[in-house]
């Protein structure tokens, strides 16, 4: 596996990439190049769209409100992402923000708003969740694009669950056991889901509903309540350390 860049500044594009090709800036990305980091001509840029790897890029400023990026050498090819989806009842504007760019920075693949009876968010501004997993993902060192769903009810989400992709459900009146144990016993070649509820948790309904899924791990986190984006860090940590990419031997930026 190619050694990740963690000095050169790396920009999420839409546009597709190949060598020799040019990526026109939108003013925002212009803006955060230009101004906030204060490159100049010639500064190398780390592109990644998500489809094609990462490329090396340089800096062409041709005016005043124009920019662009000509597109080099190939440095990593694509790599797939892990199959881990975070199913979440939305949190207030800094909280939700801060829980995107982390469950991304803890491998998740997908960020699924479930809408539950004690949520009390019912409004989601994706195209803010979006950004804030793609900020995660420039930061982080990952090359490809998290997937942000329209927010759906809990019922919902259930009835439309693949019966053989494993859901982990992080439930405060749980057993306390060994959650590392625990997730030791189950399998998830078929991909997993994480569900944390709403402050408040699920009622008693929506538990029951939850626990006749086919495949489901109900999973203790410990003796104290955990607020939801710390659940989430906690729970994908505990998830990568047993089925997810961890045990495969690649490496953070502070190993």
């Amino acid at each position: 596996m190619a050694r990740t860049d963690f000095r050169t500044p790396r920009l999420y594009v839409e546009a597709p990439l190949a060598e020799g090709a040019e990526v026109k800036l939108d003013p925002q990305q212009m803006n955060y190049l230009v101004n906030v980091l204060r490159l100049g001509e010639g500064a190398p840029v780390l592109l990644f769209n998500g489809r094609d790897g990462e490329f090396t890029s340089a800096l062409a400023v041709t005016s005043r409100k124009g920019a662009s990026l000509i597109v080099g050498r190939r440095t990593r090819p694509q790599e797939a992402p892990p199959d881990v989806d975070y199913l979440f009842a939305p949190l207030k504007h800094a909280r939700l923000d801060y829980m995107a760019q982390k469950a991304v920075e803890m491998g998740a693949r997908r960020l699924r708003p479930v809408i539950t009876r004690r949520t009390q968010i019912a409004r989601v501004n994706l195209e803010r969740l979006r950004a804030n997993a793609i900020e995660a993902c420039e930061q982080c060192g990952v090359i490809w694009a998290p997937e942000v769903a329209a927010p759906e009810t809990l019922e919902k989400t259930l009835a439309r669950w693949p019966p053989e992709r494993l859901i982990v459900f992080c439930d405060e009146e749980a057993p306390q056991a060994n959650p590392l144990d625990a997730l030791g016993e189950v399998s998830a070649e078929n991909g997993v889901g994480l569900l944390v509820g709403p402050e408040g948790g699920f009622d008693d309904d929506e538990r029951a509903a939850i626990l006749v899924s086919p495949r489901v791990l109900r999973l203790s986190l410990g003796p104290r309540i955990l607020r939801a984006d710390t659940a989430a860090v906690a729970a994908l940590a505990l998830i990568q350390a047993t089925l997810g990419d961890w045990p495969k031997g690649r490496r953070g930026r502070g190993s």
